[in-house]
């Protein structure tokens, strides 16, 4: 039974959404948290109930994101970062020393209940690996010595303060501008430091005026896709009688991106300030942060800064949800983010219609992601010419690269676009060891080899022209201690685990390549099962084969392990 509070909280959400079955993964997180970190099918169909939805829909949604519980859970739930960035930083140690020492393996309770031990995808920590999430919390830059320290305290019912230090330099202080700066978050210092001021000026601008501005800047968006910002919103129609919403995307899911969470941790009210700009461009009364549920105590930062921005007047008529996500990589796809706001599973939708025309509520959407956001301010502010005076035509603006791996100081630094590699190396305290590979725009984008970054320039002109692409700006950087195969093989597996099963090539191929890579690496592999494997990344990476790109996001980098690195693939064939 459902404590009242909670049923009261549950109440109060549906009032904030146009939809009130919007309010369904909220209330199922409220209520897993008040029931020992645990959906019963009887909570579930409680909750279910006080949505106004059906109890078949309810544990549909529960079962298809990460982080409902529907099973049993221990006391404190640790879940172990093992994807790349984690992996080529130690967690392999880590996840060996808890199963030793607790007696169990990923997916099992100790028989005392304390304990749940869980190998989990990418946490956005990738900086600060390795990590432990121990139910909501974050415990970064672990070793097995601190590890142990956590589990004896938990077992004595302490959950330790988390601390940790993070990399991070700015040569354009623009998206990093307070990230060292004291009680950044509250409204008083931002406003103190000149925060704001691009919104007041907004406020006297024409909405097209402010897309106009943004347009001739060139800001491109910063989740991956590099689509012009000012086009994009562009694309809404015109007189359509209905409500127009803005969705900042800040489900940071994609392995070897960890930048956007910088902003909101430590500076939300630039983001804020972002979207207040952004809302009033494109005429939207609603907005959505759409936020991945892992960050839990980074939406409580945003929830409040929105709660100041309103105390202040600063927001007008806007309002902003911060609405938390569950666990799904695919929800960073921008239909997939909408039909999760809307209280349903994460899905792609067919395109045609796009958000701009017909997105959430079926009413038109833009969706960009934080650091896109959090770079207009500076726009309006100062002026598109000050805004393109970094970097060059199609390419402009600063960018904010996240470099983690083989590193001596992983961190998210601030550069110019079009900044040299060796540049953004160099701030990252160089490689660790021999290099052997590095992965520029997040994993879903195709590797380079050591002897292919001579005269790389991190833009997306450069990225493309040496055989990749940019990306989120995720830099992942590779020695020679690791197996390409080995690294090719926990990639599948986390697109196998994220693929949400709507389209067979994606779900289908991904299980098939997970399957031929253990064979290989259990010596079992036969040149007849790479030759299959090419052909499957082949089929899975041709145009339009998938409804959203998460099917191309491992064939591409897959096939260029197994191209550029064919002798370490073929070495484990049985002879």
């Amino acid at each position: 039974m459902l404590d009242k509070k909670v049923a009261k909280k549950i109440l109060d959400l549906k009032e904030r959404y146009p939809s009130t079955e919007s309010a369904l993964m909220p209330a199922l997180t409220l209520a897993q948290r008040a029931n020992g970190n645990r959906l019963s099918k009887e909570i579930i169909e409680e909750v279910a109930k006080i949505v106004g939805v059906t109890a078949g829909k309810a544990y549909g949604v529960a079962t298809y994101y990460s982080m409902y519980n529907t099973g049993t859970i221990g006391k404190y739930h640790l879940q172990v970062d093992t994807n790349i960035p984690a992996t080529l930083m130690g967690a392999g140690e880590i996840l060996a020393f808890i199963r030793k020492k607790l007696g169990i393996e990923p997916g099992e309770t100790t028989k005392d209940g304390l304990f749940t031990l869980s190998e989990v995808e990418c946490l956005a920590s990738c900086g600060t690996c390795p990590v432990i999430q121990v139910n909501d919390t974050y415990y970064e830059e672990m070793t097995v010595e601190k590890t142990g320290k956590l589990l004896d305290s938990l077992k004595k019912g302490v959950m330790p303060v988390k601390k940790a230090n993070y990399n991070w330099g700015t040569e354009c202080n623009v998206l990093l501008k307070n990230r060292g700066v004291k009680n950044a978050t509250s409204v008083k210092v931002y406003r103190k430091n000149g925060g704001y001021k691009a919104l007041e000026k907004a406020m006297a601008m024409e909405p097209q005026a402010i897309t106009a501005e943004v347009k001739a800047s060139g800001l491109r968006g910063r989740g991956g896709a590099g689509f012009p910002a000012g086009v994009k919103w562009g694309f809404l129609p015109k007189g359509s009688g209905k409500p127009v919403y803005l969705i900042c995307n800040a489900d940071e899911g994609e392995p070897g991106t960890f930048k956007d969470r910088q902003i909101m941790e430590y500076d939300p009210h630039l983001l804020i300030e972002g979207m207040a700009i952004s809302a009033r461009a494109i005429g939207a009364a609603l907005s959505f942060i759409y936020i991945r549920g892992e960050f839990d105590w980074i939406a409580d930062i945003l929830e409040a800064a929105i709660e100041e921005a309103k105390a202040d007047g600063l927001l007008g008529d806007l309002d902003i949800i911060v609405h938390r996500g569950a666990g799904a990589y695919v929800c960073g796809e921008e239909t997939a983010l909408i039909e999760s706001i809307e209280g349903k599973r994460g899905q792609p939708r067919m395109k045609p219609p796009f958000p701009a025309v017909e997105g959430l509520y079926g009413c038109p959407t833009i969706v960009n992601n934080v650091e896109t956001l959090a770079s207009v301010p500076f726009i309006i502010e100062h002026g598109a010419d000050a805004f393109r005076k970094w970097g060059y035509e199609n390419n402009t603006g600063c960018k904010l690269f996240g470099v983690s791996g083989s590193v001596n100081k992983p961190g998210v630094y601030e550069f110019p676009m079009g900044v040299p590699f060796e540049k953004l190396l160099e701030a990252a305290g160089g490689a660790k060891g021999t290099l052997k590979g590095v992965i520029v725009g997040g994993l879903s984008v195709p590797i380079l080899r050591a002897d292919e970054l001579e005269g790389l320039n991190m833009d997306y002109d450069s990225c493309v022209k040496h055989g990749t692409m940019l990306g989120s700006g995720g830099v992942i950087v590779i020695n020679d201690e690791f197996s390409i195969p080995e690294l090719a093989y926990r990639t599948i597996r986390f697109y196998s685990h994220e693929s949400c099963g709507k389209c067979a090539p994606c779900k289908e191929g991904s299980h098939a390549i997970v399957r031929i890579l253990e064979k290989l690496l259990n010596g079992r592999g036969t040149r007849a099962d790479l030759d299959t494997m090419a052909r499957i990344l082949d089929s899975v990476n041709e145009g339009g084969s998938t409804l959203c790109p998460t099917g191309q996001a491992f064939a591409m980098p897959l096939k260029a392990m197994y191209e550029k690195f064919t002798d370490e693939f073929e070495a484990l064939v049985e002879q």
